[in-house]
């Protein structure tokens, strides 16, 4: 089986009470939002990618401010020709300030809005985990840097 390990960088921008996400297009499975963020390119530097990837997904430049933890997945998906490949993710999430630039949606790219979101209308937008995981961890700041999870707590 291969295996595939990718590591990715996200950012959790909060703002006058609002959090900034990104919100992957149609043809990727449904429209669902996500965390600002995405692969590192070999050789790249984590806080280069979140600063890269935000402003590629949103328009804005940031400032990282702080690295609020990690979160890995693991799962084994089909991939091509009746063959599987054992994924892991490392998902290094930041905390960013918005220092320039100006909210834009992306073209051709992986997600196709932006938007800022009040953080208590969160739970109810259509969205990934790993927002769920990535705000716990800039309430609770871990010293860690590690989620617990509700069978941990």
């Amino acid at each position: 089986m291969r295996k595939k390990l990718r590591v990715a960088a996200y950012a959790v921008c909060v703002q006058d009470g609002q959090l900034l996400l990104a919100r992957s297009p149609a043809d990727r499975g449904g429209h669902e939002w996500v965390l600002p963020g995405g692969g590192m390119d070999h050789g790249e530097h984590p806080n280069d990618t979140v600063v890269r990837e935000l402003e590629e997904e949103t328009g804005y430049h940031i400032e990282v401010t702080g690295f609020l933890g990690m979160d890995s997945i693991h799962h084994v998906i089909p991939w091509s020709y009746r063959r599987k490949v054992d994924q892991h993710g490392l998902r290094l999430v930041y905390e960013g300030r918005i220092v320039g630039g100006e909210l834009r949606h992306e073209i051709g790219g992986s997600t196709d809005m932006a938007a800022w979101h009040p953080l208590d209308d969160v739970p109810g937008l259509t969205r990934v985990g790993l927002i769920d995981v990535a705000l716990k961890l800039w309430r609770e700041r871990p010293t860690t840097g590690r989620a617990t999870t509700a069978a941990e707590d």
